[in-house]
């Protein structure tokens, strides 16, 4: 098995074999993740554990590149402070990082549309910068949308008919325009690569932080864009485009095609039985169903 097994009295003994001045700290498990474990560390830190190798790799860029790009970012995002070195006890390296405050969205609202898209158009704006050549990769991510044809069929067929009817021919309808948009002629820009409810935190009805950059990597920003209709609430999409400014019509047609498929994903892990996928999310089945209402009732014009 390629997973560890995690508790409360493993996180301590680490941090008293490594980080002793850190061990009388409060350890509170956190509820959610998939690849990493997490345990809030006081009122200020979290210890992030990779329950596999993938996981752990994704820390190496984390420790990597957050440091350099949180200074140049509205919101705030998780910063490394301590790494935890592999050992007898975990196999694997581990991080402590900075804890962003707020309630992750996949758990609540938001009710501040508007300030919210403002405020996401301004992160990915500061976010979507050329990116270095040493920059991380995806494999299966970050290209056209042409590219990921195979993933959208999967997706489309695997969710439960009784979550999409009478909407297939639609979704497909969507899904075929980004395929059919121009290619990205730009730079390759940093992207978070997974921004979906759980990985964004608000306060205050409106988004107020992002975590879990695992997935960073450079790439096509429509990538990343998708997020206008995954995270924000019916009829903000338009602002946020608006207000991001640097998006041509053929991105905002990959956009929402990425769109439609991140919430194909989300009605996916919230299916339960067979059909689902491994680690399933109840509550990101509704939020899956909301994003793709929003996609469809949505123009790429």
């Amino acid at each position: 098995m390629d997973s560890v097994e995690i508790d409360e009295g493993l996180v301590r003994s680490l941090l008293q074999e490594q980080h002793p001045d850190l061990a009388r700290l409060a350890i509170r498990e956190v509820v959610g993740g998939w690849g990493n474990q997490q345990w809030r560390l006081g009122d200020e830190l979290v210890v992030r554990m990779p329950r596999m190798e993938s996981a752990a790799n994704s820390q190496h860029n984390e420790r990597r590149w957050l440091p350099v790009l949180a200074p140049r970012l509205p919101l705030p995002i998780p910063v490394p402070v301590r790494i935890g070195e592999p050992s007898a006890r975990f196999p694997r390296p581990w991080t402590i990082m900075t804890w962003v405050p707020g309630e992750p969205l996949d758990c609540t609202t938001i009710s501040r549309g508007d300030h919210a898209a403002d405020t996401l158009a301004g992160f990915l704006r500061a976010l979507h910068v050329e990116a270095p050549a040493e920059a991380p990769a995806s494999s299966d991510r970050g290209g056209h949308p042409k590219e990921c044809t195979g993933g959208f069929e999967h997706f489309l067929q695997a969710v439960d008919p009784g979550n999409l009817a009478p909407d297939v021919g639609a979704v497909r309808a969507v899904w075929d325009d980004a395929v059919a948009a121009s290619e990205w002629e730009g730079p390759l820009v940093w992207l978070h690569g997974d921004l979906h409810p759980a990985n964004v935190v608000v306060s205050d009805g409106t988004l107020s932080g992002v975590i879990d950059f695992g997935d960073m990597f450079a790439g096509d920003p429509a990538w990343d864009l998708a997020a206008a209709w995954v995270l924000l609430p019916a009829g903000a999409a338009s602002r946020f485009f608006d207000l991001y400014a640097h998006a041509d019509q053929a991105t905002i047609r990959r956009a929402r095609g990425l769109a439609a498929m991140k919430s194909l994903f989300l009605l996916l892990m919230g299916q339960n039985g067979d059909r689902g996928l491994p680690g399933g999310k109840p509550a990101w089945g509704p939020a899956g169903r909301a994003a793709l209402d929003r996609v469809l009732t949505s123009s790429p014009d």
